[in-house]
């Protein structure tokens, strides 16, 4: 809980008060509670007037267990700041669709907040949440690599491609058309990737979307060889498309981490590789 209490530190220096789930030291094999217990803690957040956010600790696995059985008109009646990433994906795709609000892609607290060495970028991130803020994401944060030229815009939508796939064939399956699609992943070696992509093209995920933002593909070196690289991954399965693609982009499992809100009007611009992304914060 160290981890935790440090991260809750950062929040209170922010000026937040922080209340904590009830069931969150649980444990239920690798999961962080049985789905009834941590669908317990989500449900009172979103029910109580005096929370207006709810930051997730940690991801790993196990939000898509919960998709079915979410009040989404209980979170439409109680609209607030929802946060994370990773395996949140799936909560936000669901929270999205069910509902179209705006939940933000952002550091965790036990994983990310923690750390010793959480920069200032990822830090000054959290400030788009007390008033608004237009962001722009330019190469003064990070070199970025255009694998498709052109200009587009639409809504922002995705997250971590592994959480992404798992939702094809579900009814929480990820609406790409006429949006930007965001995806990011870690621990995942370039034939993993290969995999996930060709699923998304089967989908017909690929080709529906007005744009394409690569993130951060943390610790995917190959394991094994021979093997392709990640970037001849992406230029396979992004080069032929009519939408702009640019890659390097510092979101997901990585520092800095710019966290951005899903559901935001967005438009991207490879000729001066820069992607403007509207309020989250109204």
């Amino acid at each position: 809980m160290e981890k935790l209490r440090k991260s809750l530190r950062f929040l209170k220096n922010n000026g937040l008060k922080v209340k904590l789930g009830k069931n969150i030291r649980n444990t239920y094999g690798y999961l962080a509670g049985t789905d009834i217990e941590r669908l317990e803690d989500f449900h009172c957040m979103i029910a109580d007037p005096t929370i207006k956010a709810i930051f997730f600790a940690k991801g790993g696995y196990g939000t898509g267990r919960l998709a079915s059985c979410i009040d989404y008109e209980l979170i439409s009646k109680n609209p607030k700041i929802i946060w994370g990433y990773s395996d949140i994906t799936y909560l936000h795709t669901a929270i999205r669709q069910s509902t179209n609000l705006v939940t933000f892609h952002g550091p965790m607290l036990e994983s990310d907040v923690a750390r010793d060495d959480f920069d200032h970028l990822s830090k000054d991130m959290f400030n788009q949440l007390f008033k608004r803020t237009t962001l722009r994401y330019s190469e003064k944060i990070a070199a970025l690599n255009v694998l498709v030229e052109g200009k587009a815009s639409g809504k922002l939508v995705g997250g971590n491609l592994s959480l992404l796939t798992s939702t094809l064939g579900t009814p929480y399956e990820i609406d790409v058309k006429g949006n930007i699609l965001l995806i990011e992943d870690v621990n995942e070696e370039p034939y993993r990737v290969d995999s996930m992509l060709n699923q998304l093209k089967y989908a017909n995920k690929l080709t529906k979307a007005n744009g394409i933002i690569v993130g951060d593909f943390a610790n995917t070196e190959p394991k094994r060889s021979p093997s392709l690289q990640m970037e001849e991954v992406f230029q396979h399965y992004f080069s032929s498309l009519t939408c702009p693609v640019m890659t390097g982009f510092k979101i997901g499992h990585c520092l800095p981490h710019f966290a951005v809100p899903l559901g935001a009007q967005t438009t991207m611009n490879t000729e001066n590789k820069l992607v403007t992304i509207e309020p989250g914060v109204i």
